[in-house]
């Protein structure tokens, strides 16, 4: 074996191990089970009320699913009145339970088909997107290269990639070991398309990071260790709002996992960018509301 090789291996792992480590612990007991329905999320016969018009549709992250990622979120959504849907994406042969894995064009192609089919559920013509990291991110290539500019009202990316991630540096590493990316892109073309400076993420942003009638929140934490450095998750443009967490909170500790499976500041804020009319400040107070 050529001595790269030898080194590439941990390289490669140690790429999947910081992303696997963001799972919730009980991700494969959760996830053997459907979304649920009937008066929770995923509930077809749910119509939107006059005054929460649009459905809102959750799109998980990186080796989430349609579940786990929405355990926290979901109900205080429905809770306030929501239609609230979530889909499962990026689904690898092979691969339960673990989603957002295929190449990030395809996945966006599964959200546009998810969408059209909430809204001939609901009656609405236009939905609400709320994503968690890659979930974030992936809908832009929807919004910008598939239509669904004139589906979509508000984007709302919780920690999203929006330019990518080194992964605290270690993507800067790849260049050295021939056949890196070229891996990575075999295996987990998600993962690939994420990198900082990736042809994906160099296509998504290119001639600017947003598109008219659509309104974008992104809601990022310091202590993100993921989508690392945090401020590459904000989005330049019109219609455009960046909120740092602990610029509401400061004592607020969430990181990349925490900020969108329980955050309640966090959820605040998501409330706040749906209903804009009715938003209330969030502070530190916000989590007992």
């Amino acid at each position: 074996m050529l001595p790269w090789k030898r080194v590439l291996r941990p390289v490669v792992a140690l790429l999947l191990t910081a992303a696997i480590a963001t799972l919730p612990a009980a991700t494969t007991a959760n996830a053997a089970t459907a979304a649920p329905s009937g008066g929770g999320w995923n509930d077809y016969s749910c119509k939107p009320s006059a005054a929460h018009p649009r459905p809102v549709v959750l799109v998980h992250g990186t080796f989430g699913n349609s579940v786990d990622n929405w355990l926290g979120l979901a109900p205080y959504l429905t809770k306030r009145g929501y239609c609230v849907f979530s889909l499962d994406y990026g689904q690898l042969a092979g691969v339960p339970f673990f989603h957002g894995l295929g190449p990030i064009e395809k996945s966006a192609e599964q959200l546009d088909a998810f969408v059209d089919e909430v809204l001939a559920a609901t009656g609405a013509a236009e939905a609400d997107l709320v994503g968690h990291s890659q979930g974030g991110m992936m809908p832009r290539h929807y919004l910008k290269f598939l239509g669904g500019a004139a589906e979509v009202n508000a984007l709302v990316g919780i920690a999203p990639d929006n330019h990518g991630t080194t992964l605290s540096g270690l993507t800067r590493l790849l260049p050295y070991f021939p056949g890196a990316e070229d891996l990575l892109s075999a295996a987990t073309p998600a993962l690939a398309d994420q990198i900082a400076g990736s042809a994906f993420l160099t296509k998504l942003n290119a001639g600017g990071d947003t598109v008219p009638g659509v309104r974008y929140t992104v809601i990022a934490t310091k202590y993100d260790q993921v989508v690392t450095p945090y401020r590459s998750q904000y989005l330049d443009g019109p219609d455009v709002r960046n909120v740092l967490l602990q610029d509401l909170c400061p004592v607020d500790l969430s990181e990349h996992l925490a900020i969108g499976l329980f955050d309640r500041i966090a959820f605040h804020e998501v409330a706040n960018a749906l209903d804009p009319a009715r938003a209330r400040p969030t502070t530190c107070a916000s989590a007992f509301s």
